[in-house]
């Protein structure tokens, strides 16, 4: 299969950004990765030691994570990556989310009665068509130095070789135990004696590193249109899904204009839709701007900045989709006399309860697994990019001999418009399940700038990804350095359900009653494995300081990630 460029899909929005003129010419003093594993961390940085650039690291920290973090992403999955080449200060998105299958149809995980079934997130009929061996092809063969059996090596290694269980691993698989017991590939894989492994167990993926091999061999081809793809197809249907060789072969990486924004000077970019993330995001901080945040008693910030989330999921549940199926429009919510109406329904020390707007049901969000990486190279390239495969282990289903474990990816349509999915998100016709349609996403990889310092950021979290990024630059553009952004405690709300969710340390009793005494449900989000600590998040940010000639970077103490800085 041959991967051609494609031109930029050029949905939006705002103006080009001053920076765009008069960025500084300074190169960083430092190469910097953080990511939400070490392996894939000293994986990337041996790749810069080795002459890659950051593009050549995303596609090796890609790889590794695929292999050593099956719960959160890989090769079966899809994700976006946000790109600054600095030589020319050229920024785009490279969209390489999953497409839903063309025999997929609207109502297809409804029953008889109208109801959901677990079809969405369980088995081979949850997945759809994978985008990152595409991804990798492209990284590349358009942005990186080295050849792609090169970038690659280390993950084939690692899957030949085996990692190790760690605690994080055994409370996932925990989490889908029954799951992965379903399909004799996946437990021969993931488990040992169809029990959880014991911490130090290795787990090796002999058939996986020969895909990952094939897909560099082959710059992907193998893997959309020749062996590999015959063999997914062949077992998918057989085990109950709706692939077919047209579906891979037809797969196609997109390259989108970013989103983009102003607050306060700073010149803020983001991910394109299908991701909501940079939409509501900036949504956010429009609506925020004219608010003197600092100055402000914390109860009321807080009320402040949750209603400006509020309004930001309202408009996330209404209107956004795959742009290319749907009108989305971006100048309408970006701008601003959409911007001062969403304003005014804040009032000041009252929440706005949001029966206020058309009512949507919803429960509460669950656990959430997705992967988020940040790199800087000396040169000054950077890139953001934030994986999934959804759900912890994805749909639980390997295909048998290639290694790929699928995701369930087709959760994130709004299968029945009006009904939450996994994560308690509600969505409109905008995202109904449509042949060959990307479902909307929360992934939010950003960048965030101004002429004297730049952050490279973003988390996994399912709903609560897009608040996450928020708080993280808030308190990036209030000063905060690399380890304030990463370990800022976080609250959260999504429109529906109408709570403010927190974890243990972001909501002080006395500002929990003054939130109560304004109207608001408050929810602590206590962890889903039943640890003392609630587990919200994983945030891997990378930060320049240009005027102070200075790298850092930061792994999310919540997670077992790791950071490097290389000069």
């Amino acid at each position: 299969m041959i991967f051609r460029p494609l031109s930029l899909l050029l949905l939006f929005f705002l103006p080009a950004s001053p920076l765009q003129a008069s960025q500084p010419e300074s190169t960083p003093p430092a190469n910097a990765i953080a990511s939400a594993h070490p392996l894939a961390t000293s994986a990337g940085i041996k790749i810069l030691q080795q002459g890659g650039n950051a593009f050549d690291a995303a596609v090796t920290v890609t790889a590794v994570l695929a292999v050593v973090e099956p719960y959160s992403s890989g090769i079966g999955g899809g994700g976006f990556y946000l790109l600054h080449r600095q030589r020319d200060n050229f920024q785009t998105m490279l969209d390489a989310r999953e497409t839903a299958p063309l025999a997929a149809s609207r109502d297809m995980y409804l029953d008889e009665k109208g109801k959901l079934s677990k079809d969405s997130l369980e088995g081979p009929l949850s997945a759809g068509i994978p985008g990152i061996p595409a991804a990798l092809v492209y990284l590349a063969k358009n942005y990186g130095n080295l050849p792609l059996p090169q970038t690659l090596a280390p993950a084939i290694k690692l899957a030949r070789e085996g990692f190790a269980v760690d605690d994080y691993y055994r409370r996932m698989a925990g989490m889908r135990l029954s799951l992965l017991q379903r399909y004799p590939a996946t437990s021969q894989i993931f488990l040992h004696n169809n029990a959880v492994p014991e911490n130090g167990y290795l787990i090796r993926q002999t058939d996986l590193a020969q895909t990952l091999e094939l897909i560099g061999q082959t710059r992907g081809e193998a893997f959309y249109s020749g062996k590999i793809a015959r063999q997914m197809v062949a077992e998918v249907s057989r085990t109950g899904g709706i692939w077919t060789q047209k579906d891979l072969e037809t797969y196609r990486l997109k390259e989108r204009e970013p989103i983009r924004g102003q607050y306060r000077g700073w010149t803020i970019t983001s991910a394109a839709p299908p991701s909501s993330g940079g939409i509501a995001l900036v949504t956010m901080l429009n609506i925020l701007e004219p608010f003197d945040l600092g100055n402000m008693e914390e109860s009321e910030r807080i009320h402040t900045i949750v209603e400006a989330m509020r309004l930001a999921y309202r408009d996330r549940a209404q209107y956004l989709g795959d742009a290319d199926f749907v009108n989305v429009p971006v100048r309408q919510l970006l701008g601003q006399v959409h911007t001062d109406l969403k304003r005014r329904w804040i009032k000041a020390g009252q929440a706005t309860p949001s029966a206020t707007f058309p009512p949507l049901t919803a429960s509460e969000s669950k656990a959430a697994d997705t992967t988020h990486f940040s790199i800087l190279d000396r040169q000054g390239n950077r890139v953001a990019a934030t994986l999934s495969i959804n759900y912890p282990f994805g749909s639980g289903y390997v295909v048998p001999t290639t290694g790929v474990l699928l995701n369930d990816e087709m959760d994130d349509f709004s299968a029945k418009p009006g009904v939450p999915n996994a994560y308690g998100l509600v969505g409109s016709q905008a995202n109904a399940i449509a042949p060959g349609k990307r479902p909307l996403s929360s992934m939010s990889p950003t960048f965030i700038e101004n002429d004297e310092r730049v952050a490279i950021l973003g988390t996994p979290g399912g709903s609560r990804i897009i608040s996450m990024v928020l708080l993280g630059a808030i308190e990036f553009m209030r000063g905060g350095d690399v380890q304030a952004i990463v370990t800022r405690p976080r609250y959260h709300h999504q429109y529906l359900p109408d709570k403010i969710q927190f974890e243990t340390s972001a909501l002080s009793e006395q500002v929990q009653k003054k939130l109560q005494q304004m109207g608001y449900m408050l929810a602590h989000k206590k962890s889903p494995y039943g640890d003392a600590n609630s587990v919200y998040g994983n945030m891997q940010a990378v930060v320049w300081e240009r005027k102070k000639l200075q790298v850092e970077a930061a792994s999310d103490p919540r997670g077992i990630g790791s950071s490097q800085v290389l000069p």
